[in-house]
């Protein structure tokens, strides 16, 4: 689709500002009421959801042009999807959708971030978001026992994504996971320097070229390969391969879990057991991509009626993503299943969580916002007496321990995969 398509939406928008905080009946403390990261912190409306359609549908119309100001309002969003998820408690219009074409349009016609470019070079050049050589890719496996798929076949494709693969300090993490594999007697393997990024945190840039590209390369790799399932521990992957892949029309036939959703299969099958006991109070953070991004797409055609001039009808009825769908009891069964452990929540949870702050760019153009709003989370995780805030993301995960190390905080970060390594 393209901006011109969602013409409608911007024109209904009424600026109510639904978008800027949770759904009035899930806010528990007037202190974490605020879900759109973005309008907390600057606090002008062309910084919400509201603003950069009212901006959209100007620019649209040419009523104005771009400028630096304007594309600082347009990227300083992790779009992050929490404005969408309130916005459909009410008016059923499109804000995730609007912002995701308008950064296609601005990167259409060379309206491009500084701080992305080094970015889009290393993905080019490289395969991979953090600008890391290829050849690296796999250096995270070193003296693990895994099998990589050449030559070989596997039960299981185990994709770490760009963070996981590149980022040093979280190296343990996927190591702790390919030792889970194998402590459940899972027939694992990894792609090796074959294994390339998904292109969704490119297209969330407003790159749709790359997500296209590496959509192709991955299904026909898989395909080469012999892949059945694919099982990833990065939140912007899963939400990617079984997401954005089917939103363009190219959906993979191949089984997609997070690992979080197949450490609950091997938990429920009797696999894997988590015995030790882990004394420690923590929260779990939902990671955006992992939750309400990760609905399945739901692909719609029809035509839109108005009845007496007035109300909209879709035919056939239109069906809409409301970020329930995504996966939040699982991380948290599993969680619930740690001898010892004491899981207490935060006051914005589920689909109304509140971002990380890493998504979108923000954290490639933006530091200093990325980590801002990381700190919020934070303070809420403190609030409710927590030792240790859990995510299931890299992303997350390093954002978090910035913002931890940069604030002071004493609170431990924690990927999901190192509490249960410490349970078995």
């Amino acid at each position: 689709m393209a901006l011109k398509d969602f013409e409608k939406d911007m024109m209904r928008d009424s600026r109510c500002s639904y978008c800027k905080v949770i759904p009035h009946v899930m806010m528990t403390d007037t202190r974490f009421i605020d879900v759109c990261p973005s309008i907390a912190r600057f606090n002008f409306h062309g910084f919400s959801a509201g603003g950069r359609m009212v901006a959209a549908l100007s620019l649209l119309r040419e009523r104005i042009d771009y400028s630096d100001g304007f594309l600082d309002m347009i990227y300083q969003c992790q779009m992050d999807g929490a404005c969408d998820v309130s916005c459909k408690i009410d008016r059923d219009l499109e804000p995730l959708q609007v912002m995701q074409e308008l950064r296609i349009k601005c990167v259409e016609d060379g309206q491009l971030i500084a701080g992305h470019m080094p970015v889009l070079e290393g993905l080019r050049k490289e395969d991979n978001m953090l600008q890391r050589k290829k050849a690296d890719r796999d250096r995270w496996a070193d003296g693990l026992d895994i099998k990589v798929l050449t030559g070989h076949k596997a039960e299981v494709l185990f994709h770490a994504g760009c963070r996981y693969s590149f980022d040093e300090e979280l190296w343990p993490i996927v190591k702790a996971g390919i030792n889970i594999l194998k402590e459940a007697g899972v027939d694992a393997a990894i792609m090796g320097k074959d294994e390339a990024c998904c292109g969704g945190r490119a297209y969330e840039m407003g790159y749709e070229a790359e997500l296209v590209k590496y959509t192709d390369h991955n299904i026909q790799a898989w395909k080469t390969a012999g892949v059945k399932t694919i099982v990833t521990p990065c939140s912007c992957c899963y939400q990617t391969f079984k997401v954005l892949y089917d939103k363009i029309g190219k959906k993979p036939d191949i089984e997609i879990y997070h690992f979080t959703e197949y450490l609950d299969k091997l938990i429920k099958e009797g696999k894997l057991k988590l015995k030790k006991k882990v004394p420690i109070k923590v929260t779990y953070h939902d990671p955006c991509h992992l939750g309400r991004l990760s609905e399945p797409w739901i692909h719609w055609s029809g035509k839109e009626i108005k009845v007496a001039g007035q109300m909209i009808v879709h035919d056939p009825p239109k069906k809409y993503r409301r970020g329930a769908e995504g996966v939040y009891d699982i991380p948290r069964d599993i969680l619930k299943a740690i001898p010892g452990l004491n899981l207490v929540e935060m006051y914005r949870i589920r689909e109304y969580a509140w971002c990380c702050g890493s998504g979108g760019g923000v954290k490639e153009a933006y530091p200093e916002f990325a980590l801002w709003t990381a700190s919020e989370r934070l303070k809420e995780a403190k609030d409710v007496g927590a030792e240790a805030l859990v995510s299931a993301c890299g992303w997350c995960k390093r954002n978090f321990t910035d913002a931890a190390h940069e604030t002071g905080s004493q609170l431990e970060i924690y990927d999901i995969i190192d509490l249960v390594q410490r349970a078995i």
